[in-house]
This record gives structure tokens, sequence and C-alpha cells, in this order.
């Protein structure tokens, strides 16, 4: 990590990660990966590069603010009047903090992400 400026590559080295439970993979595929470019001391702020399998997640509150950029992949949130939008490759999006989803990866995803707390 670093704390000056910094260039997010798309195919960066990443390390495990662990904050897709278990049971929301909706495949044989479990892998989640991370590569945190980013992240001031007290972790108020992130930024760097997400990868995960498809999954899919109702989440109540949205643990965070989050702007992402898709590298690849596509992802399915449905909003809570029951309103689904799809993301592929491209398409850059916010989620803010305490926002109810149903977050369904349905194609392997890899994202840019930049995180407030």
């Amino acid at each position: 990590m670093t704390d000056i400026d910094f260039r997010l590559v798309p195919a960066p080295e990443m390390e495990v990660s662990d904050l897709t439970p278990p049971d929301a993979f909706t495949t044989g595929d479990k892998t989640e990966l991370n590569h945190t470019v980013f992240a001031t001391k007290d972790e108020s702020i992130l930024s760097g590069v997400w990868e995960c399998a498809p999954c899919r997640e109702v989440i109540e509150s949205y643990p965070v603010h989050e702007m992402m950029t898709l590298i690849s992949g596509s992802l399915t949130l449905t909003h809570k009047d029951g309103r689904a939008e799809v993301f592929t490759a491209g398409d850059t999006f916010f989620i803010a903090k305490s926002s109810y989803c149903i977050w369904e990866i349905t194609q392997t995803l890899r994202k840019y992400y930049m995180i407030t707390a």
C-alpha cells in the first residue's frame, strides 16, 4: 500500500480475501481476491482492485459508501423496490452507506473500488 498518488492497474498481484460469506457463492468456485492500493491509517478510506466468483447476498445495510468501476464480469443489483440493474465491464456506479440491495455476481467480477466508511 502507499499513501501517495498511485495508479490503479487492472491485474495487480492479488491476495486471498474473505469478505464474502462461504454460503453466498453460487458455484463451486469460491475465489475472492483483493489488492489494496491505498488505505488511510484508520482504514476509513480504501482503494484497490477486488475480484470475486459468482455469489448472491442480500445486504440489508451496505456497510460503506463505495464507488466502483467494473473491469470484467457482471453484477446485478436489485433495489428494495425490486428494480434490478445490470452492470458490466466499463460501468461505474455508487452505492451509499446503509442502502439495501441484493448483490448478485453472475460472472466472475473484477472491479476498481474507492470506499469511505
